[in-house]
């Protein structure tokens, strides 16, 4: 499977960017989709997740009411829009895919990943 992100740029506090992620290599609705992110200095942590159908999604408290993850099966696609950004919100932020799953939270639950798209939020 291969992913790839975009979507990402420099934004002010307050402002939105949504980031998209395209799969190749496999049937995408087969596949649970993740975003994660990893700011200078930090692991990387969770974001937000989706299941095979969109019918069950997951969020980090952090983003909770902010950031909404969305898929479009017919255009192998998964979506991250981002609402009202904070400067803490600055990372790059990861696709990722997995086959089978448990805890879609999990960093390590994920088979794929794709290269990044840097988020840049200015206070």
């Amino acid at each position: 499977v291969q992913l790839q992100a975009s979507g990402g740029g420099l934004v002010q506090a307050g402002g939105s960017l949504r980031l998209s992620c395209v799969a190749s290599g496999r049937t995408f609705s087969t596949l649970v989709m993740g975003w994660f992110r990893q700011a200078p200095g930090k692991e990387r942590e969770f974001v937000a997740a989706i299941s095979r159908s969109g019918s069950k999604t997951w969020y980090a408290d952090s983003v909770k009411g902010r950031f909404t993850i969305s898929r479009d099966n017919a255009k192998n696609t998964v979506y991250l829009q981002m609402n009202s950004l904070k400067p803490e919100d600055t990372a790059v932020y990861y696709c990722a895919a997995a086959d089978e799953i448990i805890r879609a939270t999990i960093a390590s639950e994920y088979d794929y990943w794709g290269q990044g798209t840097q988020v840049t939020v200015s206070s």
